[in-house]
């Protein structure tokens, strides 16, 4: 038997505890993660017994981002990421920047250097992708509006921080690093920032440009075969390649290069097939993710810095939480948005660690600091699941104590409410249509072919001004709120359609929607079986289960084609 297997040894050891444990986090009714990061704490250099090997522990991890973020990109278009863009690229940035003030304010009130207190409070301001991703999935929340704001927001997060890695060597000297010199070269920072830049701007351009033609022909060259193991590995390499060659390339992150390499890939008829082909591929990796945050932890500094540890988890889970939740209800989004999106931003993660890393290198940063980082980070992971979980009782609690709270969603917002110029004509015997994505966006083209009115409710309100500018009626804000079904004159309505997968978001919808209008027709969407058993049970409406009714199209059609054959 070979002696060198601490990779084997590694796998081996963390999956078996993290099976385990996420088992018995399950039995006692917590997130299963919680478990994967006692098992990555058990396995740690900070507990006696066996040690896995860091560096590989890290590494492998870096695989799970790489292949969770290729599988985003997969169900996540261009026009998706631009449709978000102007409440996403200034809520991150604002964002980090009050984090990067309260983690740095807190530094310096603790007697810590200036530039320690920067690279602190920057580690403390950037959420994990893996979290983030593995929330929005456990919730079905990964292709709402909801969703795709916080993975906008996200992207935008990755690109800041592409920034900050790349310019904190250069910054050091300022910062007083451990290499600081008299005189800093402003020039020479000029150049980096310039290059950095240019950098990132030629790999989104090279991507647009020549990977949107490139991978959707790979695929369909490779699907062509016939082989599954090909197709599988063409879809590996694409994730893991491109990150791998951004990062060397272009500077850019590994998730980064992985998002953008499956949002090319999207362009693919066969997308779909390669989401599924690499889904056990995620799971495993991104178990080995928690499971290595889990080894960076030392418990000593529970007891050491209690009080410290203490402040860290508040800056993380309150004030970032609050700075984004407030970012989003100043863009007048509804409430439920702003607090799914606050819950995905708090926590921290793969760059926090990569960051606090840097800054250790560059003498930015005490052991001290680092080892605060990643208490933060694995207490408001574990903690993360709790916030989700929160967010529709802490949403009804405050709608029912606070008239202020019930006005949120639509207290002076133009687009809460249908013009006063709409034609009556089209508010009669109409289709209200929840959710404007891309089930919604087929069923909109094909009443309109057939010269059925509609109305469209949607939380992204770039969607309704976009809508609007095009003539069609459309709503903003939350459709389990009644307000919103009444301004889409749901009382006049002929049929409510619900685009959105949420079950319990459409058993709301529907229950409000017969109070105002007994006699309507309820059409709803469920992903899976059992969603939509409990729908049906519940005798809610017509329900649509996605594979169903593509295997009943295809069926209709053989059946037609083939009758017309055989007809004597």
């Amino acid at each position: 038997m070979p002696h060198n297997v601490s990779l084997i040894a590694l796998i081996a050891a963390g999956f078996g505890l993290a099976m385990i444990l996420g088992l018995i986090a399950s039995r006692l009714r917590m997130p299963p993660l919680v478990g994967y990061l006692v098992a990555g704490i058990a396995i740690g250099p900070g507990t006696p017994g066996f040690v896995g090997d860091l560096a590989l522990a890290g590494q492998l991890a870096e695989i799970g981002v790489m292949l969770l973020m290729f599988g985003v990109g997969l169900h996540f278009s261009l026009g998706d990421l631009l449709a978000v863009r102007k409440i996403a690229v200034p809520g991150a940035i604002v964002q980090i920047t009050v984090a990067t003030i309260l983690g740095a304010a807190t530094a310096l009130w603790w007697g810590w250097p200036p530039g320690d207190a920067v690279v602190f409070g920057l580690a403390l301001s950037v959420a994990s992708t893996v979290v983030l991703l593995r929330a929005l999935e456990a919730k079905g929340l990964l292709d709402s509006t909801n969703g795709r704001i916080a993975v906008g927001w996200l992207v935008v997060e990755d690109l800041a921080m592409v920034l900050v890695l790349v310019l904190l060597p250069a910054l050091a000297p300022l910062l007083g690093g451990s290499d600081a010199t008299p005189g800093a070269d402003f020039r020479a920072l000029t150049l980096t920032i310039g290059l950095t830049l240019a950098k990132v701007s030629a790999f989104i351009a090279l991507m647009l440009v020549v990977g949107r033609r490139a991978f959707p022909r790979l695929l369909w060259l490779v699907a062509r075969s016939g082989s599954r193991e090909l197709f599988t590995l063409c879809v590996i390499t694409a994730a893991v390649g491109v990150a791998y060659a951004s990062a060397v390339l272009f500077d850019v992150s590994f998730a980064l290069g992985a998002f953008f390499a499956g949002m090319m890939m999207r362009e693919s008829e066969f997308s779909h097939r390669a989401a599924e082909d690499s889904l056990p591929l995620r799971d495993a990796f991104s178990v080995l993710f928690f499971v290595s945050v889990g080894m960076l932890f030392d418990p000593r500094v529970l007891m050491d810095e209690p009080l410290r540890v203490l402040a860290v988890v508040a800056i993380i889970l309150v004030g970032k939480t609050v700075a984004a939740v407030g970012l989003v209800l100043a863009f007048r989004y509804p409430l439920n948005t702003a607090l799914t999106v606050g819950a995905s931003l708090a926590q921290i993660g793969e760059f926090s660690f990569i960051l606090a890393g840097l800054g250790l290198s560059l003498g930015l940063l005490s052991l001290e600091g680092q080892n605060l980082i990643l208490a933060g980070a694995l207490i408001s992971i574990a903690l993360n699941a709790l916030l989700f979980a929160a967010i529709g009782p802490a949403q009804s609690w405050a709608r029912a104590r606070s008239a202020w709270a019930r006005k949120l969603d639509l207290r002076d917002d133009p687009l809460a409410a249908l013009p006063m110029s709409t034609d009556r004509k089209l508010l009669s015997d109409q289709v209200v249509l929840v959710g404007y994505g891309r089930v919604g966006r087929h069923i909109a083209t094909t009443l309109d072919r057939a010269h059925i009115h509609y109305v469209v409710a949607d939380s992204n309100r770039e969607v309704v001004e976009t809508l609007r500018k095009r003539g069609k009626a459309a709503v903003t804000g939350d459709a389990s709120d009644p307000i919103v079904l009444v301004q889409a004159h749901i009382t006049k309505a002929a049929m409510l359609v619900v685009t959105t997968p949420d079950p319990v978001s459409s058993r709301k919808m529907v229950d409000i929607a017969r109070k105002l209008n007994p006699g309507i027709e309820t059409v709803l969407r469920s992903e899976t079986e059992d969603g939509a058993t409990l729908l049906r049970k519940e005798k809610l409406g017509q329900v649509f289960v996605a594979e169903q009714e593509l295997a009943a199209s295809m069926a209709r059609h053989v059946a037609g084609r083939l009758t017309k054959q055989l007809a004597p």
